[in-house]
């Protein structure tokens, strides 16, 4: 587990960079291009997100790997609240574009609402189609396409919304509900694929 924590601290950092960029950019479409930074990073150093880790599970699922699943998501955590914490300190100004878009998030629906359950469903499915394509095929194409789509989509990604939420300050319970409902569904959405493709498989035998 320690080592799932201290890389998935370092990709939770990574994620709260790709995060900064996104508030500091004026335009949606150049911010949501620029996110691509955090997963490429992430992939590139060999560190360990959560929702590019889950789908794995379904083709091993160990004790060990459920332990270090739930160490990589602690790690991100950690992670998205040592840079929400650099940007605190170093560029003070997100932090109003952060409450802005975290306001934006709870107040379109309720945090229990099945709606931010399917919006991570969907994110989970790029995410881990992202992070395949790049270990399986050796290309970042994935990554440079999947993740402005799930931005541009408005699909819920936890790990950024980690960070979001804790650049804004947002310790509320309401905050607490709405990431966990995301956390469900890119885990749903990360595993879907590869279930799909184990039962297309064992269809086949």
């Amino acid at each position: 587990m320690r080592k799932s924590i201290f890389e998935g601290t370092a990709a939770g950092v990574f994620i709260g960079i790709g995060g900064a960029v996104f508030l500091a950019c004026d335009n949606r479409y150049l911010g949501a291009v620029f996110f691509t930074v955090a997963l490429l990073s992430i992939c590139l150093t060999a560190q360990q997100l959560y929702t590019g880790k889950v789908g794995m599970i379904v083709v091993s699922h160990t004790k060990a790997d459920f332990v270090s699943l739930f160490g990589c998501l602690l790690g991100n955590a950690l992670g998205t609240q040592l840079c929400a914490l650099c940007v605190w300190i170093g560029v003070p100004s997100l932090k109003d574009a952060a409450r802005t878009l975290v306001d934006k998030k709870l107040g379109m629906c309720a945090p229990y609402d099945p709606r931010v359950l399917f919006a991570g469903i969907l994110c989970g499915i790029l995410m881990y189609t992202a992070v395949w394509v790049y270990k399986q095929k050796n290309t970042v194409v994935g990554i440079l396409f999947c993740v402005p789509v799930f931005i541009l989509a408005g699909f819920e990604h936890s790990i950024a919304d980690m960070f979001y939420f804790f650049c804004a300050q947002e310790y509320s319970l309401s905050g607490l509900c709405f990431i966990v409902m995301v956390v469900l569904g890119n885990s749903l959405g990360g595993m879907l694929i590869p279930v799909l493709s184990k039962l297309a498989g064992e269809g086949k035998k």
